[in-house]
């Protein structure tokens, strides 16, 4: 991927200039994780992915579009992977206090919006709850980008990822395996590639409208999921696969941040 253009990252500013930015100017800021992602994948996947997801957005945007980049929150809320070594986790209060000082330290500069890109599933209650006092408290505008809610490309090589991929290999499966395989090939254990089913795509196989995702969900563990804190099919992850991936998110990240721009409140 092409070096994404030089957008002002937050820490390298002055105080001065960062209080000469327009008020109007959008801060984001890449949500993401260190947890457990099976044999295959490192525990940075997750921050990996979003600053990555992020690279690929800055191509697409204006050279003066009016951005700043906050550094990423790398540790997220991680709960349902503690029982695996290497995850690190915040609690939720934590998580939620984290978010809300980043947000109070955007509007003392004078900044009046905020855009959470965020990369990991566990993050989304805590966002939630930290974007709506921020709003409440602060009146910033906090948008809240999960490129997983977002619809895939239609142009994904061969056939694209079968349905059940899509709809039960949340982690570590063929979407994460490919952005990877794509954005950081070499920390990709490719000997330990493998198909994991899922204990939600087992109850869906059996009619059950009760399951890990959907209309009736189950908070689950990583382990109630499979014992070995992983689903999906990773062999169907390949970097031609991530490369489309990246490149479809980083279009509708970049469509999201100009929209931002334009949003008043």
């Amino acid at each position: 991927m092409t070096a994404p253009p030089p957008f002002p990252h937050w820490q390298s500013l002055t105080s001065h200039e960062l209080a000469a930015l327009p008020r109007e100017s959008v801060a984001v800021m890449v949500l993401g994780a260190i947890e457990q992602h099976g044999a295959h994948l490192p525990l940075s996947t997750d921050l990996d992915i979003g600053q990555g997801l992020l690279d690929a957005a800055l191509l697409e945007l204006p050279e003066r579009f009016p951005l700043v980049i906050l550094p990423p929150m790398a540790v997220g809320a991680s709960d349902e992977h503690l029982n695996f070594p290497g995850t690190l986790s915040l609690a939720p209060e934590l998580a939620i206090a984290t978010l809300e000082a980043y947000g109070e330290a955007v509007a003392r500069a004078g900044l009046s919006r905020l855009v959470l890109l965020n990369s990991h599933g566990g993050n989304k209650a805590v966002m939630d709850l930290a974007a709506l006092k921020l709003r409440r408290r602060l009146d910033l505008l906090v948008v809240k980008v999960h490129y997983m809610r977002m619809p895939l490309p239609d142009n994904l090589p061969g056939d694209g990822l079968p349905a059940d991929e899509l709809r039960h290999g949340l982690h570590g499966g063929a979407i994460e395996t490919a952005m990877m395989r794509h954005l950081a090939p070499r920390k990709v254990r490719l000997e330990q590639l493998s198909h994991v089913v899922s204990r939600g795509q087992t109850m869906a196989d059996q009619d059950m409208r009760l399951g890990p995702e959907g209309e009736a969900a189950f908070a689950w563990l990583a382990e109630d999921l499979h014992p070995g804190g992983v689903v999906g099919d990773a062999r169907l992850g390949t970097a031609e696969i991530g490369k489309r991936l990246v490149a479809h998110y980083g279009r509708r990240i970049a469509d999201l941040l100009m929209e931002t721009a334009d949003t008043r409140l």
